[in-house]
């Protein structure tokens, strides 16, 4: 089996820390064979700058599985690339043409400070999910499976909000810079199942406020997040948040 390879030319942003002023740097990389994901193509471009005596390229990774919601970058425009519902970890370079030009930049987001080249501080998205993502309510021992029953319809749609990976590529594609596709997911997952009842007025306002602390923008339903999320998370959980809060701070 033969593997084919391709030549690209890389325009990325540089940044040595988060008050150096930035600037995009081009590098040529030539025999980079298809099979490999695009972090295993920045792994090669560092192996190079660092024989070169060059400082390598900074770039957030963890699994490199699509689970953990770590890497990111925007490629030529599109947070993530342009595959749909594809983590950057998980493109592959065979999407990508001989001799193309890649412009990759960091997720940009007021509230995502750049630290160097391409990785940003994302703890924010911690916080709002300090601020009430999660069920504190003792629920004692491991109850069995059939005790609290759930429609299907129900528990599907709070899986399809689980699945957020909080990676904020939603953030860095919105063009207000908003979090609510990300705690949208985060509220609805826990506000449909019986377990998240409890606390889903404390949990709807906390962290909605957080979220609005924190600097993010407010959705103009461009659908931009919905487009990019490596999940496919729904712009629905937007209009459940939405709903979650008008009541918690109505009754």
């Amino acid at each position: 089996m033969t593997t084919t390879s391709i030549n690209l030319k890389l325009e990325i942003w540089r940044q040595k820390d988060s008050k150096a002023t930035g600037n995009f740097e081009t590098y040529i990389l030539t025999n980079i064979s298809t099979d490999m994901s695009f972090l295993e193509m920045l792994d090669v471009l560092n192996e190079q700058l660092t024989r070169e005596g060059q400082d390598p390229v900074a770039f957030d990774h963890d699994c490199r599985e699509g689970i953990c919601g770590m890497c990111g970058a925007v490629v030529n425009g599109i947070a993530h690339g342009p595959e749909p519902e594809t983590t950057l970890c998980q493109l592959h370079m065979r999407h990508f043409k001989e001799g193309e030009t890649l412009v990759i930049e960091p997720f940009r987001s007021r509230a995502f400070p750049i630290h160097k080249d391409l990785v940003t501080d994302r703890s924010a998205l911690d916080r709002i999910i300090q601020a009430g993502g999660y069920v504190s309510v003792n629920t004692g021992g491991m109850p069995d499976g059939n005790a609290t029953p759930i429609p299907s319809a129900t528990a599907e749609l709070a899986m399809d909000a689980a699945a957020c990976i909080g990676c904020g590529a939603c953030i860095a594609s919105c063009p207000n810079g908003a979090a609510m596709l990300f705690t949208g997911a985060k509220i609805s997952q826990l506000s449909l199942l019986p377990q998240g009842h409890p606390e889903r007025k404390e949990r709807a306002r906390s962290m909605v406020a957080t979220m609005d602390k924190e600097g993010f923008g407010n959705c103009t339903n461009e659908r931009e997040c919905e487009a990019v999320c490596p999940k496919g998370i729904s712009i629905s959980n937007i209009a459940r948040m939405n709903r979650e809060f008008v009541k918690a701070s109505l009754l």
